[in-house]
C-alpha cells in the first residue's frame, strides 16, 4: 500500500475517532459496561477502577487570605492573641505559599520565629519548599540543620521537598546521593513522592535505565509506584524514541501492576508513535481512549497538530484545530504557529498569511515565533520584499527582532544575491546587542559562497581564526563546496588537508563534497582514491557520494568501475536519483554504453522515476 493511500486512511481514522470526543467533556478512568478491548492490542479491557466523594470542610479566614497586605495584618492581630493553636499559624503561612509569595512566606516564617511561635515540621516544611521554590535550595538545607537544633525530627516530606529542588536545579548528582543516603542511614524510609522525584530527576538527564532501576528498587522496598511514576517514564521513553521499550512499561503498569492509564500516559505514547510516523498505531490508540473514555486533553491535541503539519498533512492539522473548538479546548497563538509554520513549509505563503491576518479575529497577538515563521516562509519563497516589509512591522507592533529574526533575514537577502543588504542587516544586528553564533557564521559564509564571493568567505574564515567558529565541520564543508564550484580546487585541497591538522574528522558530506570538487577536475583516479579512503576511514559513503561519483564517470566518459559501482548501490539499497538516470540514458542512446545495463540500472530507479528509463 502506497504511504499517502495510508496516511489518508489513517487521517480518516483519527479525525473520526477525535469526533467522538466532541461532547465528552470526563477526564476520569471509566469503563463502559461491556468489554469493547476485549480484541484491542494492548488489552485495556480488564481495568477497573473506583470512584469516590471528597468533601471538603469550612475554610477558616487563616485559609482564606487573599493578598500579602491581608496576610500580615492577621498575622498581627494573632500576635495579639497569643492563645492560638498552632494550626492557626500553619493555615496562614501556607495560605501565603499557595499564592507563590515564596519570599514573602520566608519572612512570614521568621517573623513567627521571633514572636517565638513554636517551630514544628510543617512550617519548616513549608519554609523548606519555599526555599526549593525559589532556587535557593541551599537555604533549604540551612534550615534543615536547624531542624535538628530545635529538636524537630525532620520527615519524609522535608526530605523529598529538597530532592525536588535539587532536581529543579539540575542537581541530579547531589538528588542521588541524597536519597541514597537516605536509604543507607535509614533517616527515613522512602514513599512513592520520593521515588517520584528522582525518576523525574533521572528522566530529565536521559538516565532511563537508572530510572527503571529505581522502579524495580521500589517494588523491592515494598512502595507501590503509582501512575505518575509510570508516566514520567513512559514520557522519557517516548522523547527518546525508544518507543518498544515505553509499550513494554506501559504493558507491565497495566496488565502487571493493575494501574490505570490516563490521558497523559496515551498523550506521551501519541507523542513517541507520531515521532515514528507510525500512524496505524496512533489511530489504534486514540481508538481505545476512546473505549475507555480517556478524553484528549490540549497537549494530546496540540501534539497531533504539530505532527500533521511536520508531515504537511496541514488540511488534517486545521481539522483537529476545529475538533478542538468544538470541544471547548480554545487553540493558542501557539498552536496557530505552529499550522502557519506548517504552511510555510509548504510554500503556501497565501493561506499562511490569510491564518496570520485572521489572529487578531479570534482574539490572539502575533508573537515573535509568529512573525519568524513566516519570514522564514517568505525568504524560502523568494519573496524577499514581503519579507523585508513583515521584518519593519515586527518592531512597529513593539516586538524586538531577536538572532533568528535576523539570521533567517540575511539568509533570505543572500538567497537572491542581495550581499549588501545582508551585511548592512548583519551591522544592524551586531549594533542591537545580538551576538553572532555558528549558525549566523555558516550562513554569512554560505552566502558569500553562493554568490561567487568565496575570496571574501576565504577571508572572514581567517579573521575569525582559531576561535570556536572554525571548529565545526560545517564551516569547513561550506567553503571545500564553494572553493570547488568556483574552480578553485587546490583552495578545497588545502581546507581538506587543513581539518586533519585542527583535529577534525570529514564527515560524509565533505567527502562528497571533496569527490564532487575532483570529479570537476577529471582527476577521476584522484576521486576514486578518495572514496575508498572515506569507506577504510570509517565513514561509508551514502546515497548522494555513489550518485556523485557515478555522475563523475559518465561525464568524463570513464565507464571502467560503472558496473561495480551500480553493484555496490545494490547491496547497500541505495538508488539513483534523476541526474544520474539522465546521464545513463544519454549514454545508452550513444552507444556509449551497452544497452545490457538497462536490467541493473532499471533496478536502481526510484519508482517515481521509473517511467523515465527507454524500454
Amino acid at each position: 500500500m502506497f504511504l499517502s493511500e495510508m496516511m489518508m486512511m489513517m487521517t480518516t481514522r483519527t479525525i473520526s475517532h477525535l469526533h467522538a470526543f466532541i461532547k465528552f467533556r470526563g477526564d476520569s478512568f471509566l469503563l463502559p459496561s461491556r468489554n469493547p478491548l476485549s480484541s484491542s492490542p494492548l488489552g485495556l479491557a480488564s481495568l477497573h477502577s473506583n470512584s469516590f466523594s471528597n468533601y471538603d470542610r469550612p475554610l477558616s479566614k487563616f485559609q482564606k487570605v487573599t493578598n500579602l497586605d491581608h496576610a500580615f495584618n492577621l498575622l498581627d492581630e494573632m500576635t495579639q492573641r497569643r492563645s492560638l493553636p498552632s494550626v492557626k499559624f500553619n493555615q496562614l503561612l501556607n495560605a501565603v505559599a499557595k499564592m507563590n509569595h515564596f519570599s514573602s512566606s520566608l519572612h512570614l516564617f521568621k517573623q513567627m520565629c521571633l514572636i517565638g511561635v513554636p517551630v514544628n515540621e510543617y512550617r519548616i516544611s513549608i519554609a523548606i519548599k519555599c526555599c526549593c521554590q525559589m532556587s535557593r535550595t541551599n537555604d533549604g538545607f540551612a534550615l534543615l540543620a536547624s531542624c535538628f537544633r530545635r529538636a524537630v525530627v525532620p520527615n519524609v516530606y522535608i526530605f523529598n521537598t529538597l530532592l525536588h529542588g535539587l532536581v529543579i536545579e539540575n542537581r541530579i548528582a547531589e538528588a542521588e546521593r541524597l536519597f541514597k543516603k537516605l536509604i543507607k542511614q535509614k533517616i527515613c524510609e522512602p514513599d512513592v513522592v520520593t521515588y517520584s522525584t528522582m525518576i523525574k530527576g533521572l528522566c530529565k538527564f536521559g538516565n532511563n535505565d537508572i530510572a527503571i532501576g529505581l522502579l524495580r528498587l521500589m517494588d523491592e522496598r515494598g512502595c507501590k509506584p503509582n501512575t505518575v511514576v509510570y508516566n514520567t517514564i513512559i514520557d522519557s521513553l517516548c522523547k527518546d524514541k525508544l518507543i518498544e521499550d515505553a509499550f513494554k512499561l506501559f504493558k507491565e503498569m497495566v496488565f502487571h501492576k493493575r494501574i490505570p492509564p490516563n490521558v497523559i500516559t496515551c498523550t506521551s505514547l501519541i507523542y513517541g508513535l507520531c515521532n515514528l510516523c507510525r500512524w496505524d498505531e496512533v489511530s489504534k490508540l486514540l481508538k481505545e481512549m476512546e473505549d475507555l473514555r480517556i478524553s484528549p486533553d490540549f497537549q494530546t491535541f496540540s501534539i497531533l497538530v504539530d505532527a500533521f503539519c511536520k508531515e504537511g498533512k496541514v488540511d488534517e492539522a486545521e481539522t483537529i484545530i476545529d475538533i478542538m473548538v468544538e470541544r471547548g479546548e480554545a487553540p493558542t497563538i501557539v498552536t496557530y504557529n505552529t499550522l502557519i509554520d506548517g504552511y510555510c513549509l509548504r510554500g503556501e505563503m497565501t493561506k499562511a498569511r490569510t491564518l496570520f491576518d485572521s489572529l487578531t479575529s479570534k482574539g490572539l497577538v502575533p508573537d515573535l515565533f509568529t512573525y519568524n515563521s513566516l519570514l522564514n516562509g517568505y525568504c524560502k519563497s523568494l519573496k524577499i520584499e514581503e519579507a523585508m516589509h513583515l521584518f519593519h512591522e515586527v518592531t512597529r507592533k513593539g516586538l524586538k527582532p531577536d538572532l533568528v529574526t535576523y539570521n533567517t533575514m540575511i539568509q533570505g537577502l543572500f538567497r537572491v544575491g542581495r550581499c549588501g543588504n545582508a551585511r548592512k542587516l548583519f551591522d544592524e544586528m551586531r549594533a542591537h546587542g545580538h551576538i553572532p553564533d555558528e549558525y549566523t557564521y555558516g550562513i554569512i559564509l554560505d552566502g558569500l559562497c553562493n554568490n561567487n564571493q568565496v575570496e571574501e568567505a576565504l577571508s572572514l574564515f581567517h579573521m575569525v581564526g582559531d576561535s570556536k567558529l572554525n571548529s565545526h565541520i560545517v564551516v569547513y564543508n561550506i567553503l571545500i563546496e564553494g572553493a570547488s564550484k568556483c574552480g578553485k580546487l587546490d583552495i578545497a585541497r588545502a581546507l581538506f588537508h587543513d581539518l586533519v591538522v585542527k583535529g577534525l574528522q570529514p564527515d560524509v558530506r565533505t567527502y562528497t563534497v571533496m569527490i564532487n570538487g575532483i570529479c570537476g577536475e577529471g582527476l577521476l583516479e584522484e576521486a576514486k582514491h578518495l572514496f575508498i579512503k572515506m569507506d577504510e576511514s570509517g565513514c561509508p559513503p551514502n546515497n548522494v557520494t555513489y550518485n556523485v561519483l557515478l555522475q563523475g564517470y559518465l561525464k568524463n566518459h570513464n565507464y571502467n568501475d560503472v558496473e561495480m559501482l551500480l553493484h555496490q548501490m545494490d547491496g547497500r539499497g541505495y538508488s539513483l536519483d534523476a541526474s544520474t538516470v539522465s546521464l545513463f540514458i544519454d549514454q545508452i542512446a550513444a552507444g556509449s554504453l551497452d544497452r545490457s545495463m538497462l536490467k541493473m540500472i532499471g533496478s536502481l530507479v526510484p519508482k517515481e522515476l521509473i517511467t523515465t528509463v527507454p524500454d
